[in-house]
């Protein structure tokens, strides 16, 4: 410490005082420099971390990043089709294939569609009903027959050789509930559909859950997706089966699944012209709406009505499958011309959401939602809020 007595020059201790002041100053400065340089160090340091990229010291040579093989494609879809991003879990869904009463054979998109589904790369086809076109009395059992075998051959074994499990449900003709008296109307189309369907060499490749009515309604799951069909070929829906929904839905293993998905023929409402009468959707539809929606389903999906239309009613999601082989029907509600389609269903399993992107077979274009009607009845479209 310097002390300085009285006559002592203060001119003396100016000129040290400034000289003091100017070295601190000349610390600080260095010292805030030195802060800066750490702090832009760190922060580069942090950057590079996040990007999972390491500065190599100057005598080390830069390495190229290691690139890896991409197993499959974030978009699939057949060459002249428009691909969708690829989801969790890829669904393709086809309804209605057949065409007139007694017919072998499948129209053109039918078989073209079957062709082409491998190159989606699904997970799982589901179909809506109607596989062959039978619900005539005049037909016989080896016409019938003759029927199953065609429908093996266009359809079935092809997905059985691609390795695609195939889920569906049956429809009016393929073997339809009605009943008279007490009795099934059309008993012996339901006996040979029951007779394709459980030969062990036309498995279709499902994990089952309860396969005790199969094929008439079962349960099976799949990548944690719960799926149940039931036997919706006719309105009426019985209690007994009703008593089996709900079981069904309520089991530990199907409220542990991360989605729920229902799949009948008859929709819950009408949304076709010519389909919107008396015996063509189910009857109680408001009841089953809500039982479905105590159980967390997330979508029903129908065909029968041969048009279109992604809907949604309260909570519960509603697809309508168009149809793929003879009869396309118009909207209710719409000018659009009737057009053959196939729907791909990509499912976000954490978000539990659905994307779908529908083709018309025809012309390979995808289906713009927003050119459909926005409500249709009691169904809005599935995009209004």
């Amino acid at each position: 410490m310097v002390q300085l007595k009285l006559g002592d020059n203060w001119d003396k201790f100016d000129n040290f005082t400034e000289l003091n002041m100017n070295y601190n100053r000349r610390q600080f400065l260095i010292f805030i420099g030195c802060l800066f340089g750490v702090v832009i160090a760190t922060i580069s340091h942090q950057v590079l971390s996040r990007n999972n990229i390491t500065s190599p010291p100057p005598s080390m040579p830069i390495q190229k990043p290691i690139e890896t093989a991409i197993t499959e494609p974030v978009a699939i879809a057949p060459p002249g089709f428009i691909a969708p991003v690829r989801g969790d879990v890829r669904i393709v869904v086809i309804s209605d294939l057949n065409s007139q009463y007694g017919s072998t054979s499948y129209e053109a998109e039918v078989k073209q569609a079957i062709a082409l589904i491998p190159q989606w790369k699904p997970d799982l086809v589901l179909c809506g009903g109607d596989m062959i076109a039978g619900q005539k009395r005049s037909l016989t059992k080896a016409q019938i027959q003759a029927m199953w075998s065609a429908f093996d051959a266009n359809i079935s074994k092809p997905l059985r050789q691609a390795k695609i499990p195939f889920g569906f449900t049956i429809g009016n003709h393929d073997g339809s509930g009605a009943i008279t008296q007490g009795r099934f109307i059309f008993k012996s189309e339901r006996e040979l559909a029951s007779s394709y369907w459980t030969k062990p060499q036309h498995d279709p490749g499902l994990n089952f859950v309860d396969r005790g009515n199969f094929p008439f309604y079962y349960s099976f799951i799949d990548q944690d997706i719960f799926y149940l069909v039931w036997d919706a070929s006719t309105h009426i829906i019985s209690p007994q089966q009703l008593a089996w929904v709900e079981k069904a839905l309520a089991s530990p293993v199907a409220q542990k699944a991360k989605l729920r998905l229902v799949i009948g023929h008859l929709p819950l409402y009408p949304v076709a012209v010519g389909r919107n009468n008396g015996g063509n959707f189910l009857s109680n539809s408001e009841k089953l709406q809500a039982l479905l929606e105590r159980y967390q389903v997330h979508t029903y999906i129908s065909g029968h009505h041969h048009a279109y239309y992604p809907g949604k009613k309260g909570q519960l999601e509603l697809l309508h499958s168009g149809a793929l082989g003879g009869g396309p029907r118009k909207l209710l509600n719409s000018n659009l011309a009737p057009r053959k389609t196939i729907t791909v269903v990509d499912i976000n399993l954490n978000y539990q959401s659905t994307t779908y992107t529908t083709y018309d077979m025809k012309t390979k274009k995808v289906i713009d939602i927003k050119t459909l009607p926005k409500s249709i009845g009691k169904v809005w479209r599935r995009d209004i809020k």
